[in-house]
């Protein structure tokens, strides 16, 4: 009753996000126009629960590559590449984590407001990484998860989402839900504003919950942060996070950028 109690919590919260994907976990609606390349990158530096122990902190620097295709689809692929660091009596870890590809498809586009956006994806996961070093899974994980965003104003927007993961598990690295059997549900809300045409700031909270009792791990995190838009086509992005149980970080900070292909070799107007 308590993960079903948290799951319905987190449905009930999940709502926002802002057009750009970074730094935020929760997805938003829109997709690389059709054609056109999106590139993103992020470094997550995590501190660890206690429960971890020898597990102390983990470091995320994840590559994401976008492709548009036509009929509002969007081809994703994504590798990250992990350093665990463990208590002297443990050997630390480094290498290619799991890589995963996916398909989103947003399917109504509403720029009104109170009229929502919606769109859904599918992700597969890989089991690329090294298993003896936790670098990896192990599992193929399949993902699906649908994606709501509601715009208040020209300004700011809410988004939810809500996912399931019907095989595999959710971790990277040390961080995530982790099962070998049983289903996972996730979900995710997010409320941004832009407070001018370059800085969009907002707040999120994420989390999940399996289905079987005594799997580990539940997840309940929250964030805080933004993006700054440098030039057309590249931005900045940057964040502050923290949360409970074993599988998410007990505090952590991320930075990354966003490019859009060719826009940014564009001379801005």
């Amino acid at each position: 009753m308590r993960q079903w109690f948290l799951f319905a919590l987190l449905a009930a919260a999940h709502a926002g996000r802002l057009a750009a994907q970074m730094p935020f976990y929760t997805d938003d609606t829109d997709v690389t126009d059709r054609g056109k390349w999106h590139f993103e990158f992020f470094n997550e530096y995590d501190g660890l629960q206690s429960s971890q122990y020898p597990d102390l902190r983990q470091n995320t620097a994840n590559f994401k590559l976008n492709y548009g295709l036509p009929h509002g689809l969007e081809l994703d692929f994504d590798v990250p590449y992990l350093a665990i660091h463990r208590a002297p009596e443990a050997q630390s870890a480094t290498g290619i984590g799991d890589a995963d590809m996916g398909l989103k498809w947003s399917f109504r586009k509403s720029p009104r407001p109170y009229s929502p956006s919606l769109a859904t994806s599918l992700y597969i996961e890989f089991p690329t990484g090294d298993t003896h070093k936790q670098l990896s899974s192990g599992l193929r994980d399949y993902w699906l998860n649908f994606i709501v965003q509601e715009p208040f104003s020209d300004k700011t927007r809410a988004t939810l989402n809500l996912g399931f993961l019907f095989a595999g598990n959710t971790s990277t690295g040390v961080v995530g839900i982790e099962t070998k059997r049983g289903h996972v549900y996730t979900g995710g809300l997010s409320v941004t504003h832009d407070f001018n045409p370059r800085l969009t700031l907002g707040g999120e909270i994420y989390g999940g919950v399996a289905d079987t009792s005594g799997l580990n791990k539940d997840q309940l995190q929250g964030l805080g942060g933004g993006s700054y838009t440098l030039r057309e086509g590249f931005s900045f992005a940057f964040a502050l996070l923290g949360g409970k149980f074993a599988a998410s970080p007990r505090i952590g900070g991320q930075v990354g950028f966003a490019v859009d292909f060719p826009d940014v070799w564009r001379r801005a107007p």
